[in-house]
């Protein structure tokens, strides 16, 4: 059949991997793709946004399956075009529709839905313009540190932990009445500070069933050791070595049991992906956010484990038959380091030709930020650029393996942490 994946990230080409590696697999249309998408099937110069023009493709292409990996076009409705039209319903659609993607495009929406379904999550209050006299006196007190969250996208930036509460109450003003972070920033969620170890568990829904997918840990720092700013993520690891059997049946029952049976509750029909970003605290789980995609590099992680066939684990998502599919999931640890470009987070230059990509041996290359040249020059086109991917008996293996390689890419002001799995090692 032909497949329609949505995106442009080392995400996607980690999914285009896994889709090309199916027999079931006929064509691989990614919209707009990368240069590492291109390898693996058809780039297409098409704004995922247009859902109109987006819908025109898949019917003029025949296509068999829909998947998208970003957040902005399920929270801007891209599923609930597709069900709007005669032609497009009957397409499997792996992603929610605007309602259940609200589980990622407003903190204030999620952590009120963990509060009326008993889902073990940080205490909060949320507050706008309207109430930011309350809310510069609510973090005046709070106890430190405390967590201010932009409740709309942020692109994973909009998330400040203030040490002081002299800093709560410039940042709660800058995000709001400044808007630090644009729109997203307009009402903001207070949080209590959770201490402990992070990390994420995905979950793919039918609507009704569900498989969980492998945990990874993200860093999200810029820096080694955890300091500096925050970024899109730096690398992973999967398995999370402390999330034995004991923490994932905890995991289970108190949060993606309960999850799940409350979009059902809620009248939700959730189909696609939730990302349980967790938090470990002594050994209990709580939930930091959910996302409603798969995460990114954790995706370049978690789904190179997967053994089975990864094309028909979408298909039962899509047409509700999850319970059928038999997930073979690989023991190995898998690390992934990011390269990115020089002063990302901040400003950086685009351009930046990227060499050495023949030398590497035993890892994959998850491109993120690159295209290529009318010469077929491979170029720097973003902030994070290339995922590393390796597997090893330990996490030790592993990212030896992986910084070996990241040795060999080459390209002006190359920057990556050397650090990933750290506290693991």
């Amino acid at each position: 059949m032909n497949i329609l994946l949505i995106g442009s990230g080392g995400r996607e080409h980690a999914f285009a991997y896994k889709l090309t590696q199916s027999t079931l697999c006929t064509k691989l249309f990614v919209m707009p793709g990368n240069a590492g998408t291109d390898q693996l099937g058809v780039n297409v110069p098409i704004n995922p946004l247009d859902f109109a023009i987006v819908g025109k493709f898949c019917v003029d292409n025949e296509i068999g399956l829909v998947i998208v990996g970003p957040e902005e076009p399920l929270v801007k409705g891209m599923r609930n075009h597709f069900m709007a039209d005669n032609h497009l319903k009957t397409i499997p659609f792996v992603g929610p529709d605007e309602i259940g993607a609200q589980m990622e495009g407003s903190k204030d929406w999620s952590k009120a839905f963990m509060k009326r379904h008993q889902i073990p999550t940080a205490a909060y209050e949320t507050f706008t313009f309207e109430t930011i006299h309350a809310g510069v006196d609510y973090v005046k007190n709070h106890s430190l540190p405390v967590v201010l969250k932009a409740d709309g996208l942020a692109a994973g930036k909009g998330v400040l932990i203030c040490e002081s509460n002299e800093e709560a109450v410039t940042e709660i003003q800058a995000m709001i009445k400044e808007q630090k972070f644009g729109a997203a920033s307009a009402k903001v969620v207070v949080e209590q500070f959770l201490k402990g170890i992070e990390l994420s568990v995905f979950v793919v829904t039918d609507g009704k069933n569900y498989k969980v997918l492998p945990s990874a840990k993200d860093y999200k720092r810029i820096g080694e050791g955890d300091s500096g700013l925050n970024t899109g993520g730096m690398g992973a690891v999967s398995p999370v070595p402390f999330a034995d059997d004991v923490f994932m049946q905890k995991v289970e029952e108190r949060i993606i049991k309960p999850t799940i049976n409350g979009l059902v509750k809620d009248g939700i029909h959730y189909v696609g992906f939730i990302f349980i970003g967790l938090m470990s605290m002594d050994g209990e789980p709580y939930v930091i956010e959910y996302n409603s995609r798969m995460g990114d590099p954790e995706t370049e992680v978690v789904l190179p484990r997967i053994e089975s066939d990864f094309v028909e684990l979408m298909l039962a998502t899509g047409k509700g038959t999850l319970n059928e599919y038999d997930l073979k999931v690989s023991n190995q640890t898998a690390v992934t380091v990011m390269l990115v470009a020089e002063g990302y987070p901040g400003d950086y230059a685009k351009g930046k030709v990227m060499t050495g990509f023949d030398e590497v041996k035993d890892s994959l290359l998850f491109h993120a930020g690159t295209k290529k040249n009318d010469n077929g020059d491979l170029l720097s086109n973003g902030g994070r650029l290339l995922a590393i991917t390796s597997f090893g008996n330990n996490v030790k293996e592993a990212v030896t393996t992986s910084l070996t390689n990241a040795e060999k890419i080459q390209y002006e002001g190359k920057y990556y942490r050397k650090d990933i799995g750290y506290e693991f090692l």
